[in-house]
């Protein structure tokens, strides 16, 4: 699996000297080293600008690699809204993304990204595409929230769900939330109000379209 995505980066990907920027910044700052893969990136860019979302929502903005990606694919048409936990992380994401020329087009909530999900609820937001890249232990919850302020054919996507690939190869030593992706990846495939597949790209992305309305927002 490792050779395989480094041959995916190496194919399909480009040098790009913003991102690079983004990545050095984070190992500066003595952040986790853990932002998405070059090629699961430029997925998200692409999901993005395919499906014509302009109103995007983020879970986890670390150092904004993931935003800048995000922000690429709706490009001047759209807005990035980034929950992030850390003051410190997301004011280097801020400042990253503002390099990467989307200023104007982001806004960082801080705190417990439940309570942030909690509020947007509250106020009637509602968003066309979200990216899930956080706490493990919370994926269910955000993927709950998320639906609830989903627009009808919003599309919803979870990063890490492969565990290093240890959700599927018993050979491949677990990690300390395998149980926890393998349980969510059950509960996004089976979910009524989703059309899910999980895609093998960086660490595993999948990805849901919201196919049927929150049945208690439409009454």
């Amino acid at each position: 699996m490792k050779k395989i995505n480094q041959y995916i980066d190496e194919v399909f990907t480009q040098q790009d000297a913003v991102l690079d920027e983004v990545l050095a910044s984070i190992k500066e700052k003595g952040m986790p080293e853990i932002s998405v893969s070059p090629a699961a990136g430029k997925w998200l860019s692409m999901l993005v600008a395919m499906t014509g979302a302009t109103n995007v929502l983020e879970i986890g903005a670390l150092g904004g690699y993931s935003g800048i990606h995000l922000a690429r694919g709706f490009g001047k048409d759209g807005t990035l809204t980034s929950l992030e936990l850390e003051d410190t992380y997301a004011e280097v994401a801020r400042t990253n993304l503002a390099k990467a020329g989307f200023h104007d087009q982001v806004t960082y909530i801080t705190g417990p990204a439940l309570d942030s999900l909690a509020t947007l609820a509250k106020e009637k937001r509602t968003f066309d595409f979200f990216f899930i890249d956080a706490d493990k232990g919370n994926y269910e919850n955000y993927l709950e929230a998320c639906i609830q302020i989903a627009e009808l054919g919003a599309v919803i996507a979870a990063d890490n769900v492969l565990a290093r690939g240890s959700v599927a190869e018993d050979t491949i030593e677990p990690r300390k939330y395998t149980e926890t992706m393998k349980e969510f990846n059950r509960k996004t495939a089976n979910h009524p109000q989703l059309e899910s597949l999980l895609l093998p790209v960086g660490d595993g992305l999948t990805v849901s379209q919201v196919k049927k309305k929150n049945e208690s927002r439409a009454l």
